[in-house]
Parts: C-alpha cells; sequence; structure tokens
C-alpha cells in the first residue's frame, strides 16, 4: 500500500488542523451537560430552517447547532452540536470496535483511572452502553534512554478507549513528558480533560491513495506511509480490541500549521462490520468535522479538481463562508474561512520535553 503523498509538494492552503467534531443528536440539553464536565462550554448557537440545512447539508431538517469550546483553545479541538429536528437515522452507535465508518475524537487527561472507573461503572449498572478498556501504558515516542528504575523512571503515554452508543473517546494521561501546545488542561475542568488533540477514522477504503487528497488537494502532510499496526503492539492491541492474528493498515496527517488536530486514518485488513451508510451527515454521532483556511477558494478549486464534488461556497449556520463534501471513503468535511487569527497561537513545532 504505497503512497505518493510523502514526496509531494503540497498546495500552501493556510489549512488548519481539524477545527471541530460536529456530532447530530437530536438531544442536545443531553449533550452540552455531557461535555460540560470535560471541559467544553458553549460560545455559539444558531437555528437554520430545514430548507437552508438542505441548501448546506443536504439534509431536510431544521438544525440547531451550537458550538463549544475547551477552555481558551479556539484554534482547534471544538466540537459543534447539530441538534436535528428530523435526523435521518440512529448512526453508527454502539457497534463492535473497528466498526467501519466509526469515529473518535482524543483527549489528553490528568487522571485516566478516574476516567476508566467512571465509565466502568456506568457499564455496570446499565444505563448506557459503554465499552471502556483498561488502560495501557507504553514508550509510544521512543523516550527511553538506558536502564530504568526508581530514579530513573519510565517516560510513557497510557491509553484507554470508551466506546459508546452516543460518542467514542479515546484518552491519554502522559507521564514524565509533555508536548508544549498538545492538550491544555484548565485546571478547574471536573474530568481534569483537554480539548481535542487528534481524530480517528475507521473508513471505509480499499487503499490509503484514498485519502492522498488531504495532501494534494487540503494542504495536509502525511506523517509516514501507510504502515500495518497489528496484535504485536500492546497499545493498538488494547485500545482497539484486537483478537489474535488481526492487523489494520495505518495512516496519519497533521496540517503544517498546527501540530495538533492531527487525523489517523485505518483500514481493517479483516472482516469487520461496515456500517458506513450510516455516517452521513444527518444522522446521529460523529458525521462531521471541520478544518479553516484563509484561501477558500483555492481549497474549493483543488477539491473540485480532485472530482470530489464540493457543495457551492455559501454562508453556513454561523453566517461563516464554508462549503462540504464528502469522498470516496465516506468521510465528511466542511471548509470554513477564517481571514483573523486565532487568539490561540497554534503551535507548529513539536517538542518533547521531560518532567519528573
Amino acid at each position: 500500500m504505497a503512497s505518493t503523498t510523502i514526496t509531494q509538494k503540497l498546495p500552501d492552503t493556510g489549512i488548519s488542523g481539524v477545527y471541530e467534531v460536529m456530532l447530530g443528536t437530536d438531544n442536545a440539553n443531553f449533550a452540552i451537560k455531557y461535555f460540560a464536565d470535560f471541559g467544553f462550554n458553549l460560545i455559539n448557537k444558531e437555528t437554520i430552517s430545514a430548507v437552508q440545512a438542505q441548501k448546506i447539508y443536504d439534509v431536510p431538517s431544521k438544525l440547531t447547532s451550537y458550538r463549544l469550546q475547551n477552555g481558551d483553545i479556539d484554534c482547534h479541538g471544538l466540537l459543534r452540536i447539530l441538534e436535528w429536528d428530523k435526523p435521518l437515522g440512529e448512526g453508527i452507535g454502539y457497534a463492535p470496535v473497528e466498526t467501519i465508518g466509526s469515529r473518535i475524537a482524543v483527549m489528553r487527561t490528568n487522571d485516566i483511572f478516574r476516567l476508566y472507573d467512571i465509565y466502568q461503572t456506568a457499564r455496570d449498572v446499565g444505563k448506557k452502553p459503554w465499552l471502556p478498556t483498561e488502560p495501557i501504558a507504553d514508550d509510544l515516542f521512543g523516550l527511553n534512554t538506558g536502564e530504568r528504575d526508581f530514579f530513573n523512571r519510565p517516560i510513557l503515554v497510557r491509553e484507554n478507549a470508551v466506546y459508546g452508543e452516543f460518542f467514542n473517546h479515546i484518552f491519554f494521561q502522559r507521564y514524565g513528558y509533555v508536548i508544549p501546545g498538545y492538550g491544555t488542561i484548565e485546571s478547574g475542568t471536573k474530568l481534569k480533560t483537554s480539548e481535542f488533540t487528534h481524530h480517528d477514522f475507521v473508513i471505509n477504503a480499499t487503499s490509503m491513495d484514498q485519502m492522498s487528497y488531504l495532501s494534494t488537494a487540503l494542504g495536509l502532510t502525511a506523517e509516514e506511509e501507510p504502515t500495518i499496526d497489528g496484535d504485536w503492539l500492546k497499545g493498538p492491541k488494547r485500545v482497539f480490541q484486537m483478537e489474535p492474528g488481526f492487523s489494520h493498515w495505518y495512516q496519519g496527517f497533521v496540517s503544517p500549521n498546527n501540530i495538533c488536530g492531527k487525523l489517523k486514518f485505518f483500514i481493517p485488513r479483516g472482516i469487520k462490520t461496515n456500517k458506513s451508510a450510516h455516517q452521513r451527515i444527518g444522522e446521529k454521532g460523529i458525521t462531521l468535522h471541520s478544518f479553516y483556511t484563509p484561501k477558500l477558494s483555492m481549497v474549493h478549486e483543488l477539491v473540485s479538481n480532485h472530482e470530489l464534488k464540493p457543495s457551492r461556497i455559501q454562508e453556513n449556520e454561523f453566517k461563516e463562508q464554508s462549503f462540504v463534501f464528502t469522498d470516496t471513503a465516506g468521510v465528511s468535511w466542511q471548509i470554513i474561512e477564517r481571514k483573523q487569527a486565532p487568539k490561540n497561537v497554534p503551535i507548529t513545532e513539536l517538542n518533547f520535553e521531560t518532567s519528573e
């Protein structure tokens, strides 16, 4: 599964990292209450008619949108709740891990075991279906050198996933290092969690070549050639609940303008439930993500040249010039024009700093 996106010269689109996760629902009050405990606060709300929603999203339903932000982070990792008066369907919902079409949003925490206990308790009482995986630690970045003991302490990241009917999470906690600008946790946040730092997509595709437009049309950088992760890697094995002998293709993309808002794509190498038909805009669950750029017309032309059939440029519900498109792997995007720089300046250099 070779790729040519690593060596190609990328267009200078000014593209952001992923700006928003968009969650479809018919109960915004619950979603707002739920995400408030993760530090997300409402910053904007707009309602549009079914006629307007049809023009923007091709969904014939009245829509109320709520934009939420975690702390002061306004350059990536926001949440938009799409409350549809008449959702097109229930979405993917509670499904087997690595169901094709699934989307997962990732955030940093200061207390991963507390979160695990909360979701495990919720699972035990059975009021809402949640599947938390037990946290597991690994040296993902090769930061450990020399013999480790009490004084030469391990440098690790511990992570777990929580799969639900309503939303899919991955949480991670760092031990012994920090990455400035990557996951900011406000001290008053109830669950000690950050903005969304990156995003996982289990896609309906036969090859990662289907995602190459992220580089050639949007200007994102492919972090590596497509690689295979499998059950021999303890992190992916635990987080994705891999059975013996299972693996998937993996490739990541990141904006040259922000180390956060990364994208990670997975293609299972084996038989998995395929519910990608219920991943369309207008259904419940995570169905859409957004980027922003100061060069909207340029990006629209590039996407059109890739025959991805974007909508026309028009105002979205927040009066932002934007367009929407869905790629051949079933991933949907809204590209938003933003001329003014965010207040929270994005970090563009990935640096690891060790700590006690």
